[in-house]
């Protein structure tokens, strides 16, 4: 099994040269965001890459299964399956095929040099792209069992939200709304501010979490345009430039600064989902 080595935590803060991955600088931009999302996300999580199945993983999941400090959170999977692979089953050669998937509720047994240790868990499964139009790898994430209510009514009033992303990096799209829905949310992506224009137009969304610097219009001026529309949409944005572009908005919002971990993404969800809704 792989070493793991502590914060901080992104790909830039191991030496991979070594590593069966190599040097980052070559590795395909769905990879390198998709590793990004796992080291810095709070809960257990794996990323499986490539057919000679290379396994990435995070600090979580290291302390769950005892693993040792090492260079970097990375080798070759061992002949004998880590237990979310074994128990993932057809669902993770769903994944390899295209096809998010879920396995509720599965035992875990982590063979740790103190005993062994049960752990039960939702498995969620995502595949990632290589940047060629296939699936370069899986990312599995070991979240808590979600109620059974919840999971088959996801809208209600257990606190899902259901969000629009906008953002013109169209993996970065994509691995943000696995991760959101993930958290019990639901997450539709587009990547231009009139698709998003169109879309709101047509559905309706608790949240618009969108890039400020987007193709044809800001993201500031989307927000303006659909806050407009519906004054009761809650509204967060991601910005790499400071919040420059922010100042005297007439609207509430909140912002993150890239590039920003998956508890900071949370934890405004939860904030917004508390702001009251706007009189008339």
């Amino acid at each position: 099994m792989p070493d793991h080595v502590l914060s901080p935590r992104s790909v830039a803060a191991y030496d991979w040269s070594t590593s069966a991955l190599g040097e980052p600088a070559r590795w395909p931009a769905p990879l390198r965001t998709a590793a990004d999302l796992l080291l810095n996300s709070p809960l257990p999580g794996l990323l499986v890459w490539g057919r000679e199945t290379i396994l990435v993983f995070n600090e979580a999941y290291a302390g769950m299964a005892g693993l040792g400090a090492g260079r970097v959170p990375g080798g070759s999977v061992p002949s004998v399956l880590p237990p979310p692979l074994s128990a993932a089953g057809a669902a993770l050669q769903q994944a390899w095929a295209g096809q998010p998937g879920r396995v509720a509720e599965a035992a875990l047994t982590f063979r740790r040099a103190d005993g062994p240790l049960e752990h039960r868990c939702d498995l969620w499964l995502t595949p990632v792209t290589d940047g060629g139009g296939g699936v370069g790898g899986v990312h599995v994430l070991l979240a808590p069992p979600a109620p059974a209510a919840a999971a088959a009514e996801p809208d209600a009033g257990d606190g899902s939200l259901r969000i629009l992303v906008v953002e013109d990096n169209i993996d970065s799209q994509y691995l943000v709304c696995e991760m959101l829905k993930a958290f019990g949310h639901e997450a539709d992506g587009v990547a231009h501010p009139n698709d998003a224009l169109d879309l709101l137009g047509r559905q309706r969304y608790d949240v618009l979490f969108s890039d400020v610097s987007l193709p044809g219009m800001s993201g500031v001026d989307l927000a303006r345009q659909a806050v407009g529309a519906n004054p009761a949409l809650k509204v967060i944005f991601a910005s790499g430039y400071g919040d420059t572009l922010l100042r005297h908005l007439d609207f509430p919002y909140l912002s993150l600064q890239k590039p920003y971990e998956l508890d900071q993404l949370q934890d405004a969800l939860a904030k917004v989902a508390r702001q009251p809704a706007p009189r008339g």
